[in-house]
């Protein structure tokens, strides 16, 4: 079932807002996500605690194994790491760093050339944010399941993984 979306391009960037109705909506969206995902594909995971970004997260990485097993939350890790069944998938939490010295600390710039990296509380990256990302924004809709996901690109290459994903 195709999902409800709007689109509107400003300056060179695009935007699609998703309304979603449940949990299980979130994760039907990255599911759809995960088969179309390859290496050096960054998504920056932003919205409230409790936004539906882990959840997210979850989703996308079981979908992206070979067979399923626990995905916990890296909040006090920081760091997840799966063995993805096209490439390796960092899970990153950067909601308890300070600054952007701790980020270099994690290894992210080579991940974000050779993984799959999904990453919560990206404005913790600062300068280190990868051009080329795929932004989701997690909001609270109207009604207590209900999540606006808003996401943002400029990197061309995500007009043909979307339009797929998003039409499926």
């Amino acid at each position: 079932m195709p999902l409800p979306i709007r689109y509107c391009a400003a300056m060179q960037h695009h935007t699609a807002s998703l309304y979603l109705n449940s949990p299980d909506e979130t994760c039907h969206l990255a599911q759809a996500l995960a088969p179309v995902l390859r290496p050096g594909d960054v998504l920056l995971l932003s919205g409230g605690i409790g936004a539906g970004k882990t959840h997210f997260a979850r989703c996308l990485i079981l979908a992206s194994l070979e067979a399923p097993e626990d995905v916990p939350s890296p909040t006090y890790t920081l760091v997840q790491t799966y063995a993805g069944q096209r490439a390796e998938i960092w899970h990153v939490d950067l909601y308890r760093l300070s600054t952007t010295t701790e980020v270099d600390e994690l290894g992210l710039a080579d991940a974000f050339a050779t993984a799959i990296c999904l990453v919560e509380w990206p404005d913790r990256l600062g300068d280190q944010m990868p051009a080329n990302a795929l932004h989701l924004c997690f909001e609270d809709g109207k009604g207590d399941d209900t999540r606006i996901v808003t996401l943002t690109w400029s990197d061309p290459a995500w007009d043909v993984t979307l339009k797929e994903v998003l039409n499926a």
